[in-house]
């Protein structure tokens, strides 16, 4: 089992390190093997529309995002941490997500597992989570909870650490994200993917 760990906040040992790196803990205990990148300190634009990614195979503009793509495609699980900037992930993580996902559009992404971690001071939390599970939810990916919604609380550096239930709830969203992807790996031998219908795209043009 692989998993990819993405750090979107700009702190590199932040609250959202500390988060990440509890599920580390758990996830090496477990022998899943886990690749970490740290891209909130990059500077990502945003997604042009353009379409040459369908024509590439990957985004035209070759930065973090096209670095972590092949890591993205061959991972069983993905988690995305990232802090709370105005009730919704920060501004770096959701361009990098629009494009990752977005230039990996035509390729299969069914039952990877997906969990999405979020940092706050104090509010926003869930608000914040809810955008996260929606690139996950609209990918057929299948989407890991835990004892309560995936976040912790902080506002200084390292003040995560303090948040006994927040790091108990990153140790069972790892152990819970290692049960789904050997039991989707068992599955899949059993039983193979669902089965796909072609794409009903509904326009309602006036």
């Amino acid at each position: 089992m692989k998993v990819l760990l993405i750090n979107g906040s700009p702190k590199a040992k932040g609250n959202t390190s500390i988060a990440l790196n509890e599920m580390i803990k758990v996830f090496e205990a477990e022998g899943v093997e886990t690749n970490y990148f740290h891209i909130g300190n990059k500077v990502v634009r945003g997604c042009v529309s353009c379409l040459k990614c369908f024509e590439l195979g990957h985004c035209v503009f070759n930065d973090i995002v096209n670095e972590v793509s092949p890591y993205f495609m061959e991972a069983d699980g993905v988690v995305v941490g990232a802090p709370v900037y105005y009730g919704s992930p920060n501004g770096t993580v959701l361009a990098f997500l629009d494009r990752l996902f977005y230039s990996n559009f035509t390729k299969d992404k069914t039952m990877k597992v997906g969990a999405g971690v979020v940092i706050c001071r104090r509010g926003g939390a869930s608000a914040a989570f809810d955008v996260l599970n929606k690139y996950f939810a609209m990918n057929n990916m299948a989407i890991a909870g835990s004892q309560y919604w995936n976040m912790a609380y902080g506002l200084e550096p390292g003040e995560a650490a303090q948040d006994a239930e927040g790091l108990q709830t990153m140790r069972t969203l790892a152990r819970n994200m290692t049960f789904l992807m050997k039991s989707i790996a068992l599955g899949k031998e059993q039983f193979g993917l669902p089965e796909k219908e072609p794409w009903t795209p509904t326009h309602f043009i006036r």
